[in-house]
Parts: C-alpha cells; sequence; structure tokens
C-alpha cells in the first residue's frame, strides 16, 4: 500500500495536470475546483483540501509549467557551447512540444490574467520574466555587446507575444516555425547592429 504522503504527492500532481488540460480546455480562468477535480477523478471535497481553493490550484499549475519550462532550459544550455547555441537553446526549449501545447499555451494566458490580481502569480511571472531576460542578455552580451539587454527585452516580448498569437489560432501549435520566427528576429537585429 502506498505511504500517504506519496497518495498526496500523486493526488496533486493529478490535480495539477487536470488544471492545465481543464483550462486548456475552456480557453479561460472560467474553471471550477468541481471541473478540474472531475478531471482529475477526485471529488471536490479532496481538491479544496489538498489546496485550499481554485486560485491555490491555479499557482500550484503555474509553479509546474514554470518549473517544467525551466529545467528544459536548463539542460538545453547545459548542452550549449557557445553563445549562438546558447541563444538557440533558449528560445527552442521555449517552443518545445512540452512547453508550446495548446493547453500550457492556455494556462499561460490565464497566469497573466491572473497576476493581474494574485500577488503568488505575479511573483511568479515576474520570476519567470527576470530569469529569460537574464538567459537572453547572457547569451547576447558577446553578440550584440551594448545593445544585448534591448535585443533579450525585444526577443523575450516576442516570444511572449508568440504564445499570446497562438491563443487565437485554431491550429495545431507550430513550435518550429516560432523558433524560425524568432530566430530571424534576433538574426536581423544582429545583421542590423553589424553594418551600423
Amino acid at each position: 500500500m502506498m505511504a500517504r504522503a506519496a497518495v498526496e504527492q500523486l493526488r496533486r500532481a493529478e490535480l495539477i495536470r487536470a488544471a492545465i488540460d481543464e483550462i486548456g480546455a475552456a480557453g479561460s480562468l472560467d474553471v471550477t475546483v468541481g471541473q478540474i477535480a472531475r478531471r482529475a477523478g477526485v471529488s471536490p471535497a479532496l481538491a479544496h483540501h489538498y489546496f485550499g481553493g481554485k486560485e491555490q490550484i491555479l499557482v500550484a499549475a503555474m509553479r509546474h509549467i514554470l518549473a517544467e519550462y525551466g529545467a528544459e532550459v536548463r539542460a538545453a544550455l547545459a548542452a550549449a557551447r557557445d553563445p549562438r547555441a546558447r541563444l538557440q537553446a533558449i528560445i527552442t526549449a521555449s517552443f518545445s512540444p512540452q512547453n508550446f501545447r495548446r493547453e500550457v499555451i492556455s494556462a499561460w494566458l490565464a497566469f497573466y490574467l491572473l497576476a493581474r490580481t494574485r500577488p503568488e502569480a505575479r511573483r511568479l511571472l515576474s520570476i519567470y520574466h527576470r530569469r529569460l531576460s537574464a538567459n537572453l542578455i547572457h547569451a547576447l552580451r558577446p553578440l550584440a555587446g551594448p545593445r544585448a539587454v534591448a535585443l533579450a527585452a525585444s526577443t523575450g516580448a516576442l516570444i511572449d507575444g508568440v504564445y499570446l498569437r497562438e491563443v487565437l489560432s485554431g491550429g495545431e501549435p507550430d513550435g518550429a516555425a516560432a523558433v524560425a520566427m524568432v530566430v530571424a528576429h534576433v538574426e536581423a537585429a544582429l545583421a542590423a547592429e553589424d553594418r551600423a
């Protein structure tokens, strides 16, 4: 028989995955604890017991997505051997099949909305933005010199913008096309800097 702590950890993980899937299906935060619990195969009372309420489930889902994204970026950066490879690793991880899928894209939009009113969600997004910026600046500084900070900001904004636009598209997310678009932006900016 599973230990109680292991069962609780499993149930929490199921509820987090169910929250992401339910937000993805709804395309908004307009989901209930009951819907999330049903999708996870548990009672709403158990969901409330583990998390306290919908906001806490959503923040836990946000933490989960950010942790998966962070792990993927770190692994990609560990394999990168030069600044261009580091830049490519960050951009590619941002649009990997794990991160750039319909449910996660919808969840990101929902988290941005949640961050407008909830300090914990705002704090998590702020951490994400700072890490993305720091990683991009580190990769771009040898390539762009003093323009690295501005180019990192526009690249980060473009990554977020691709997610935002993808929310409105009806098709399957195309991570390869997204990577190509962001890389083309960076390469064009670097080429313009070289000509200046």
